[in-house]
């Protein structure tokens, strides 16, 4: 079931196009990352999803509900993090958690207590005395302690400490596997690779990606080191197709491998190979190419 549905969706403000007939489905039960630079019109859909700006044309659904129309429902059950969080600046997380739980109609203390807890995220501190980092820690307990099915974050990890944001990913990626659905908006695809089942890329307003990260990982180019046997003639050696030699020195290659690791191992196979070593996928360059070249598959 697709809990987040997109479909023709163009956000326009007078002449400038923020989105551009944007489809898009996001399943029940993963951590979509939603991946752009900045302006790419992510935090335009984020508003429209959340019924806070009217589309232009095409429509949003969340749960089935007309985010425009139902965007009372929306809000009372979606847990949302803006990326311009803004706080009253004499709140406390305390006087919050009370203060959210009676707009929602439920009791939220023990809940945002755990989570708090989880954060290490201080009570008594008000807000105008907060870091940036604890105000965005407070955004992201308000956003989870009424246990929504849909997480909508606008660039959550901003302004948190490397562990804050591991347990953070170690959260989204339990509440996935428990039937949520988290909607995860970055520009940073090195930040999501490890939490996201699958994404989608936007530019300008146009989506030119949607897929796994099973497949990106397929397409992206590893970085391959290969040294040969010393003494033995590799200068005239020639390099499949799949394998680009970006530097050759003495006895050592280094290559862009295009092709798959078993193509390159099949070819290496009877060659006087003295140490290999296979990068991990350039999932970041990978990403740079849709940046720079804005490559659609729509």
């Amino acid at each position: 079931m697709d809990l987040i549905s997109i479909k023709n969706l163009t956000k326009r403000y007078g002449r400038r196009v923020g989105v551009d007939r944007l489809d898009l489905n996001v399943p029940q039960g993963i951590v979509f990352g939603f991946l752009g630079p900045n302006g790419s019109g992510k935090t335009t859909t984020i508003r429209v999803l959340m019924g806070l700006l009217r589309p232009s044309g095409g429509s949003a659904r969340i749960g089935g509900l007309d985010t425009w129309r139902r965007s009372h429902v929306v809000k009372r059950d979606v847990g949302y993090l803006p990326g311009d969080l803004r706080l009253y600046p004499w709140l406390t997380a305390r006087m919050a958690f009370r203060i959210v739980g009676r707009i929602r109609e439920r009791d939220l203390t023990q809940a945002a207590l755990k989570l708090a807890d989880e954060f290490a995220l201080e009570l008594d501190v008000r807000v105008r005395n907060m870091s940036r980092g604890t105000r965005q820690k407070l955004g992201l307990v308000l956003a989870l302690a009424h246990d929504p099915k849909v997480l909508i974050l606008d660039e959550p990890t901003a302004s948190l400490d490397p562990l804050v944001q591991d347990r953070l990913k170690d959260r989204l990626c339990e509440l996935a596997r428990g039937g949520v659905t988290v909607f995860f908006s970055s520009h940073s695809l090195s930040e999501v690779q490890h939490v996201c089942d699958r994404v989608a890329i936007l530019r300008e307003g146009r989506l030119v990606a949607d897929e796994s990260l099973e497949d990106l990982r397929a397409r992206a180019m590893r970085i391959v080191n290969i040294r040969w046997q010393h003494g033995r003639e590799v200068q005239s050696a020639t390099a499949p197709a799949f394998l680009d030699v970006q530097r050759a020195h003495d006895d050592r290659w280094t290559c862009t491998l295009t092709g798959s690791v078993g193509d390159l191992i099949r070819w290496l196979a009877e060659k006087p190979v003295e140490d290999l070593t296979i990068g991990q996928p350039d999932l970041d360059s990978l990403f740079r190419q849709y940046y720079e070249t804005g490559t659609s598959e729509r």
